[in-house]
């Protein structure tokens, strides 16, 4: 799928691509930074890339794996049995190097890349040092694992975070943009958005994306009904709320990076919604929060 014909929200399967099923690149965003893939490895299953240009993280959505660099490196990956049941540790490969990812049970996992320019090593991440931060109350209630936050975990341009919104619950509210660069307020970073939505009671969930155009750039506008496999890309405007239906918790995996020298999360409020953050100290944390802690050891 290219750039021309790409839309904001990709269907599961629509951007799949050989071993991938889901591959986002620049190219098919047609922007110059971010990119996912998504890799179904069955049991006793195996898979190399080139890094080119890009870092990466292997993160395991479901399972583990063993990662394997050019360079020698080696890094046995515990991963979880699906991203509500737990945090995971991951690799970061860096740009320039060729990887061999290997999973004797089979597993589910997110690559989240970026351009880059400088060559770091490649490291461990283990889901230990993850911080998990509860961010709003009552309703907009979540949960982010940090495992890869500008101000966590050192990447040359890579910014990459889960959210896991309880059942009922609004995330990413107020709506917010980060498609400029405004020295110590706002980043500009291209993200995506991949979601996971829980099942109930036999039934598939669903959930909901919004964007809305900022007045730059490409002028960006979703209303997206968002199920498991499914992304959405995010060039510019105002995004949120993020939605889950009652009943089904929500997941989704954000992958920003941007022109910027600085590699940092700096965001914009929406003018009309941002009171909402000042009735927060007003109202309790959701107490379906956290769907889980990180182990032992875990940085806060």
């Amino acid at each position: 799928m290219s750039a021309e014909n790409m839309e904001f929200h990709v269907k599961a399967g629509q951007a799949a691509d050989g071993p991938y099923a889901l591959d986002i690149d620049p190219e098919r965003a047609g922007w110059g930074h971010s990119s996912l893939r998504v890799l179904d490895l069955p049991p006793g299953g195996h898979h190399s890339f080139a890094t080119g240009d890009s870092e990466w993280i292997v993160l395991p959505l479901s399972g583990g794996c063993t990662v394997l660099t050019d360079d020698g490196e080696i890094f046995e990956l515990t991963g979880r049995e699906s991203v509500f049941s737990g945090v995971t540790d991951f690799a970061y490969v860096p740009r320039d190097a060729h990887v061999q990812i290997a999973a004797g049970a089979g597993g589910r996992f997110a690559l989240t890349g970026a351009r880059c320019t400088r060559r770091l090593p490649a490291r461990y991440g283990p889901a230990s040092a993850v911080p998990v931060e509860l961010r709003g109350t009552g309703t907009c209630s979540r949960q982010v694992n940090n495992f890869a936050a500008a101000d966590v975990f050192e990447a040359d341009k890579l910014i990459a975070v889960e959210v896991l919104t309880p059942g009922g619950n609004w995330s990413s509210y107020p709506p917010h943009k980060h498609d400029e660069c405004r020295p110590g307020e706002e980043s500009e970073l291209e993200e995506i958005y991949y979601f996971e939505i829980a099942a109930a009671h036999g039934t598939a969930g669903v959930g909901y994306q919004r964007v809305t155009p900022s007045g730059r750039g490409r002028g960006t506008e979703v209303l997206a009904e968002v199920r498991s496999g499914d992304a959405v890309l995010i060039p510019d405007g105002w995004h949120g709320p993020s939605i889950a239906a009652p009943g089904h918790a929500m997941y989704y995996l954000n992958v920003m990076a941007g022109p910027g020298d600085e590699r940092a999360w700096l965001i914009c409020d929406h003018p009309d919604h941002g009171w909402i953050r000042d009735t927060w100290p007003e109202q309790p944390v959701d107490p379906r929060l956290p769907l889980y802690e990180a182990p032992a050891g875990a940085a806060r």
